[in-house]
Order: structure tokens, then C-alpha cells, then sequence
């Protein structure tokens, strides 16, 4: 019988279970029961593309520590994890990024380069509307634009698309026309593209953020870490934050997903007044 012509096969609430345990140990996603039936059309679309009869036997493969095997959990991962998300998503974080930034320059307290962090990227618009209002503060001061934007996701196939920067119109909707003017190529197929000077100063590159620990041991200015903890448990959330604190200059930002985080504290991080975003900074010594 034709592939096409098969009904969906059910996971048993057990199969289910083994699934979402090797998906949180690996990505730190918590799925929930009532997502089972998108977990199966997710995993039934790789099962059938692999050749296999049944999710037991597709589960042992991709348990599997060979090299096959991870590049068909990176294939899996894609499907699961990657998120839809679009340039000015939540413009409020946005532009507090924006008014943080030209502070620094108003009180010529910029004395090195302004380095960001944008973590679980997918597929690139959130690092791009972050690299807009930068380089925005840059020339509006008539300063040479000393900054960069690393943009890091767990899907390959998210990140290459943020390197080739090229997007459909809905994606780019909330971009206001100035903005566009400015950043944006219309091309012949009607799709965006994201001009060079942006996609110059945007490294994507691959991380997990569940292994936060494992992060370069630099410092920046601004973490930007929205739509991704949610999917975490409470006790994996704080982990995170706790790690991305040390990655953080004295005085800088971070920025989580309004109502993300409710009971998470730090003592070198105080939380900012604005109720429209949730950010921290973190205190000088």
C-alpha cells in the first residue's frame, strides 16, 4: 500500500513518554499529552521518509549514538523545535534594546564593541530586527558601528536560512516602511533580503541551549532569550539564566518572553520597571 494512502498509526501513551523523555534530555523541550498527536504527524513524516514500519524501530534508530543516527535526530529536531517567528515579533523588547543602546552613547559610556546575543534565533528575523535598531543608534550618533549580533539556534536548517537572509513578505509585515527602505531588498520573486551591512555584522551558529554552561566564557552586552524557556521545566529555566548572568558585562541587559520567568532571582540582577518587557540588568560591582 502506498505510504500516502496509510492512516496515521498512534502512539501508545508509553511510546509518547519515550519520546518526550529523549526530546527533553536533548533539547530541553517538555512536551505535554495533549501535543501527542502533532508529536506523531512530526515524527511520522521523518519515520516514512527513513523507511521505517513503526515508531519502536525509528525510536532505536535515532537513540542510536552513530553518526547516521544524529544526523537524522538534527533532521527530527528541525521539525520539532524550530519555531515560527517574524522580524519586530514582540517590537517592545525590540526597542528597550534600542533606548538601552542610545543611553550608552548619550552618556559616552560605549567604550568597546556592543555585542548581543540573540538565543533560539530559528530562522534569523529576531537577530535581523535586532541588528536594525543597533545599527540605527550607530548612525544616528555618526559613529562608526562597532557592534555584532550572534544569533544561535540547535536546527541547522533554521540557521542556514537566517545566513541566506531572505524571507517572504508575511514574515516581514511588522517592519515599518522606513525600516525597510533602509534594511530590506525587494527581489523578483517578491520575497526580502536583508542588506549586507546587517548580514555582515549577524553570526549564526549552532548551540544547545540547555548546555548554557557550556557557552563561550565572554561577556556581552545584551542577551536576548524570548519564546525559547517556555518550553523548559522551571528547574532547567533557572539553570539557564543562572549561566547566562556570567555572560553578561556589569550593567548589562537581559531579555526574556513576558511572563516566561515568574520565580527566578539572582543576586547580581536586578529586575528593570518597565511592566511592558521583562529585563534584568545586571548590577555593577
Amino acid at each position: 500500500m502506498a505510504w500516502s494512502l496509510r492512516t496515521l498509526p498512534t502512539l501508545s501513551e508509553d511510546q509518547f513518554l519515550q519520546w518526550g523523555k529523549l526530546l527533553e534530555e536533548r533539547t530541553g523541550i517538555q512536551l505535554v499529552f495533549q501535543q501527542k498527536a502533532w508529536l506523531e504527524s512530526q515524527i511520522y513524516a521523518r519515520l516514512r521518509d527513513m523507511g521505517y514500519s513503526d515508531y519502536d524501530s525509528y525510536y532505536l534508530f535515532v537513540a542510536e549514538e552513530s553518526v547516521d543516527s544524529k544526523l537524522e535526530w538534527a533532521r527530527l529536531v528541525d521539525r520539532i523545535a524550530v519555531k515560527e517567528t517574524s522580524f519586530f515579533r514582540h517590537r517592545e523588547s525590540i526597542e528597550y534594546v534600542r533606548n538601552y543602546l542610545q543611553q550608552k552613547i548619550n552618556n559616552q559610556a560605549l567604550h568597546d564593541s556592543f555585542d548581543v546575543w540573540s538565543l533560539g534565533c530559528a530562522t534569523g528575523e529576531e537577530a535581523y530586527s535586532l541588528a536594525m535598531v543597533v545599527n540605527d543608534c550607530f548612525e544616528l550618533a555618526a559613529i562608526s558601528p562597532f557592534y555584532g549580533i550572534t544569533a544561535m539556534d540547535i536546527s541547522p536548517s533554521a540557521l542556514a536560512t537566517g545566513r541566506k537572509g531572505r524571507y517572504g513578505k508575511r514574515r516581514v509585515e511588522q517592519v515599518k516602511p522606513d525600516e525597510a527602505r533602509r534594511y530590506l531588498q525587494l527581489c523578483a520573486d517578491g520575497s526580502y533580503e536583508v542588506v549586507n551591512k546587517l548580514r555582515d555584522r549577524v553570526c549564526f551558529t549552532q548551540s544547545n541551549i540547555i548546555n548554557a554552561r557550556q557557552l563561550p566564557q565572554v561577556q556581552v552586552d545584551v542577551i536576548f532569550c524570548q519564546n525559547l524557556l517556555v518550553y523548559f521545566r522551571r528547574w532547567l529555566r533557572r539553570d539557564v539564566l543562572n549561566a547566562l548572568v556570567d555572560r553578561l558585562k556589569p550593567g548589562g541587559l537581559l531579555i526574556v518572553g513576558l511572563g516566561e520567568v515568574m520565580d527566578w532571582e539572582h543576586p547580581d540582577m536586578q529586575r528593570t520597571s518597565d511592566d511592558q518587557v521583562q529585563a534584568y540588568i545586571r548590577q555593577t560591582q
